[in-house]
């Protein structure tokens, strides 16, 4: 039998709503509308399926407030105290969206998926209120340090005020990933009844799975004579994570490595905060929602790593403690998550604190693991599974086989373009990969035929940003990137960085501004000089030199030859060619 639902009902509105459907739907096409983001939706979701259950809507001031402070929500019909609840779920908005939905208590807005547009709920406003975001970090977070990704965002993404009210399910989102695995609380709580799993342990994990991570699981389920749900997390986690797609077919991968009928892989669409202790307990809550009856609790559990002193966020034991100290209120088991190691010698894998003093034992760290990927050595089958491998070499590929953008940034008539069409050339007669060349005049004339070479800085800017989502999908499926606009803000060349998020150099071409005039021979300069031609960088336009080129070169010093090898030899150096 499925473990009761926190706070002893199951809030699934979607199901509680429906007789009202049509009716939600006609009136959300009057009502003004919030775009939720990213995070707001995967808590909407959660709040609309019962997985945060006992929650009907987003916190009101009074629950946000407790349960900043206290760990629950405010009491309700003469409780002592009120139901625990770990984690603040608040839908934030600006000054601007209040003013432009008039939104007062009682009034009414829809809640909108951003990625279709579909109406997924109505909210009906209690209140409206303004946080305290440091002592939020301070609270929940336990340091308002913006080391923390969670706290970051706080501070870097959340608007201003809080709305807090009920919400009427129109509809869940719709997911066009993996369909199959994406279960609802009643959904997998009918699984386990059609099953007659009376016992689930519930694995949470953010990340890739191996061979540790199924002995724990099957130890921990055996122990107790119980199932396993491997239930990933495919909503926001933490920054640099691999990424949902890669990790679930890795764990799809992983699943037919259980004994038969012992485990079942579902999806779970949560916005992690990395909050350590407090997320542990958020965690349980949501898997007893979810029927499981058991849940394994690990090491620094949802930590996020150091804070700006290079120190843990949290003690290793902090989340289990935690989670022990509610183990009444909660309903669910915890399961101490136990270090695997292997031992070669027997071929098997046991906890570390049980394997006896001298043993001779072996371990890939996930440092180790990512160099193995990159340089493409061997990962032996001891640690991991064939098709777990196969998975993550798939979306990982050695050096050699990823592609890279380089960024060549100098004035008009630096040289920057004839390095381009050289290194263009070179790169193919390797052969290895295709190569992409992007001139930055050309380029902005493909994409937007109404840009002309007199364009504002902000054109710039966003000329370079174009630039750079094209690289990026090109060097996201292996290509060599040439890219060669003058790009003359520090801004703009960050942006394309971060946008480009992979192998990423920037050659800067510093052949000064008198010898591009110099050898102008389509007058460009002479046109800026006489007013005819405007914004032309060097002349009524800034250009920021670099301070972390990868290479700096100077047409008045160095051929074209010699500046073309040195970017060969700086891609040898990164093992790219």
């Amino acid at each position: 039998m499925a473990n009761a639902p926190h706070g002893g009902v199951l809030k699934d509105l979607v199901k509680r709503d429906a007789p009202q459907h049509s009716q939600l739907l006609e009136e959300a096409r009057t009502l003004g509308d919030i775009f939720l983001t990213e995070r707001q939706l995967c808590d909407l979701e959660l709040i609309l399926n019962g997985g945060f259950s006992p929650l009907e809507g987003f916190m009101t001031e009074r629950d946000y407030i407790s349960v900043r402070d206290t760990l629950r929500l405010e009491p309700v019909h003469g409780q002592r105290q009120g139901t625990l609840f770990s984690m603040p779920i608040t839908l934030d908005v600006s000054k601007e969206d209040i003013a432009r939905l008039s939104l007062q208590e009682g009034a009414r807005v829809a809640l909108r998926d951003p990625r279709d547009d579909a109406a997924l709920a109505i909210l009906t406003v209690s209140d409206i209120y303004t946080p305290d975001k440091h002592l939020e970090a301070e609270n929940v977070m336990g340091a308002d340090d913006i080391a923390h990704p969670a706290v970051a965002y706080l501070h870097n993404n959340v608007k201003e005020f809080y709305v807090g009210g009920k919400v009427q399910a129109i509809a869940a989102p719709t997911h066009y990933d993996y369909v199959p695995l994406r279960y609802t609380p009643s959904e997998l709580r009918a699984h386990f009844h059609k099953l007659a799993w009376r016992k689930v342990v519930a694995f949470q994990t953010r990340n890739p799975m191996h061979r540790a991570h199924r002995e724990l699981t099957v130890r921990a389920a055996r122990q107790r004579r119980a199932n396993v749900l491997i239930h990933p997390v495919v909503g926001l986690t933490k920054p640099g994570d691999v990424d949902h797609y890669t990790r679930v077919r890795a764990y799809q991968a992983l699943m037919p490595s259980y004994p038969e009928g012992m485990a079942h892989l579902a999806l779970l669409p949560l916005a992690m905060r990395m909050a350590g202790p407090r997320e542990a307990v958020w965690h349980a809550i949501i898997r007893k929602n979810f029927g499981a009856t058991h849940f394994i609790v690990g090491r620094d559990h949802a930590g996020p790593g150091k804070n700006s002193q290079g120190k843990d966020f949290y003690g290793p034991y902090d989340a289990q403690e935690l989670v022990t100290q509610f183990k009444d209120e909660l309903s669910i088991e915890m399961v101490p998550f136990q270090a695997m190691t292997y031992l070669p010698g027997t071929d098997e894998y046991q906890p570390v604190d049980e394997v006896p003093k001298g043993t001779v034992t072996a371990d890939i760290s996930g440092t180790e693991l990512r160099k193995r990927l990159r340089t493409g050595a061997a990962i032996p089958d001891w640690f991991s599974y064939t098709g777990v491998v196969k998975v993550l070499r798939d979306s990982y590929p050695p050096r050699p086989q990823q592609g890279f953008t380089i960024l060549i940034s100098g004035l008009h008539n630096s040289g920057k373009d004839t390095i381009a069409r050289a290194l263009q050339v070179t790169l193919q007669q390797q052969g290895s990969r295709s190569v992409s060349l992007l001139l930055g005049e050309e380029l902005r004339g493909d994409l937007d035929p109404k840009i002309n070479r007199a364009i504002t800085p902000e054109q710039k800017h966003i000329n370079l940003q174009r630039i750079a989502f094209v690289a990026s999908e090109l060097t996201k499926s292996g290509a060599a990137v040439i890219a060669a606009p003058v790009a003359p803000y520090e801004k703009s060349r960050q942006a394309m960085k971060k946008i480009v998020n992979g192998n990423f150099f920037l050659v800067h071409v510093a052949t000064p501004l008198e010898w591009c005039e110099k050898v102008d021979r389509r007058g460009l300069y002479k046109r800026a000089r006489s007013g005819e031609l405007k914004n032309l960088t060097g002349v009524d336009d800034i250009y920021e030199p670099p301070t972390d080129a990868d290479l700096v070169c100077d047409l008045r010093n160095d051929t074209v030859p010699e500046i073309v090898h040195s970017i060969i030899m700086l891609l040898e150096g990164e093992n790219l060619i």
